[in-house]
């Protein structure tokens, strides 16, 4: 690590968002973790001892830390917009975890504060940041395949059956899919798709009295030069699509073949949702920051089951690459992965870059707010039976 780090960063939130991202944080050459700041006590000292760094009970200290440059917001989703508002009021620059907020105005108003005071804003992390995603894009771009037609992603999992607590069940305040789900598959068709996104068709349900949020969706999209985009969510913990993808899970990591009904089956040691609550925030409160070990055999992040298809072929996210299926047969290419498990380095060397050269990110606030637009629409569309039509989306800047 360098002795002064481009990207000196003060972590927002020390919950299961932060330690995913970890790995690629501290392995990173250009970061340094200086600060955090949580609600929680016990958080706060695990951070101190872990990286011998200040931990701020209080949001606004942290921003007022001159040694930070750089904030990463991973708190609840409702507190995104204030949050950003208030570490661009203190120039620092924002990685906000995704979504980027719960409506379009909120998305808005942080783009604003960002421009205001001069600061860089990135959303992330969503699955549009992995590499054979955005390999995907470059041959898209290149023309090598013809032009897009249409990408069909569905991605069924344990989602909505894993222990949560109470506000994530209710849509209102960032729960379900809606929020935490569909942004992963908008945000990765818009880069394919080149981002503008002309219209949304969608289906949403809550299929379990006893978790009252949208678990699965069926979307369409219609891109404005003609292309199209099917996405599918299931997250009721029965089908799993990883079976389609070599048994490969979306950290990366090597999966069993037999898991499917357990998450289930696990919720049925809570008496009720509030002991299932506590257990979450149990369950978060005692997670470390140590370096997570790297399974034996790792491999790309993924949202589940992604197929491309151009003019001249079809191609697909293969658990280390890319798969063409063109006119001459099938062919892998390799793409490379970074020394971090699960590999996230993406978000960061976005804002690297940012904070070097002076230009916007790509997965900038204006992007962060159309993507939000699209998956707004989903849920609009679902209530109300019919196409939404869309006002706010930018093209993909490569």
């Amino acid at each position: 690590m360098r002795d002064t780090p481009v990207i000196r960063l003060g972590l927002v939130g020390l919950g299961g968002a932060t330690n995913q991202i970890l790995p690629s944080l501290r392995s990173h050459p250009d970061v340094r973790i200086v600060a955090a700041a949580d609600l929680r006590s016990e958080a706060r000292e695990r951070f101190a001892s872990a990286f011998g760094a200040p931990a701020y009970a209080e949001v606004a200290a942290l921003c007022q830390d001159p040694l930070v440059n750089t904030v990463y917001i991973a708190t609840p989703h409702q507190w995104h917009k204030e949050h950003a508002v208030l570490a661009a009021a203190c120039g620092k620059h924002i990685i906000v975890e995704k979504p980027m907020a719960l409506t379009v105005e909120d998305c808005e108003a942080m783009t604003q504060a960002a421009a205001s005071h001069g600061v860089h804003l990135l959303v992330g992390h969503t699955h549009s940041f992995d590499p054979p995603v955005r390999r995907m894009r470059e041959i898209i771009r290149s023309g090598e395949l013809g032009p897009l037609a249409m990408v069909n992603t569905w991605s069924y999992s344990n989602f909505l059956m894993r222990p949560r607590r109470l506000e994530e069940l209710d849509t209102a305040q960032g729960g379900g899919i809606i929020f935490n789900q569909v942004p992963h598959q908008v945000d990765m068709v818009r880069l394919l798709g080149g981002g503008m996104v002309r219209s949304v068709r969608s289906m949403a349900w809550a299929l379990d009295p006893g978790r009252p949020t949208e678990g699965s969706h069926l979307t369409f999209l219609q891109f404005e030069d003609g292309a199209a985009a099917s996405l599918v969510f299931s997250g009721y913990d029965y089908f799993d699509s990883d079976e389609f993808h070599f048994w490969v899970g979306e950290s990366g990591e090597p999966k069993a073949a037999d898991d499917h009904g357990k998450a289930r089956a696990r919720l049925r040691r809570f008496a009720d949702a509030r002991e299932e609550s506590a257990f979450k925030a149990s369950a978060a409160a005692q997670a470390g920051f140590g370096s997570a070990s790297l399974p034996a055999n790792w491999h790309h992040l993924h949202c589940g089951v992604t197929i491309v298809s151009c003019a001249l072929g079809d191609m697909r996210p293969s658990a280390d690459g890319v798969l063409i299926y063109g006119q001459d047969g099938r062919r892998e290419l390799q793409v490379a992965r970074g020394s971090a498990f699960p590999d996230k380095g993406g978000v960061v060397d976005e804002m690297l870059q940012a904070i070097q050269t002076g230009v916007s990110p790509l997965h900038d606030g204006a992007w962060g707010k159309a993507t939000m637009e699209v998956s707004a629409a989903v849920l609009q569309s679902a209530r109300e039976r019919r196409e939404i039509v869309l006002q706010h989306q930018v093209p993909a800047r490569d």
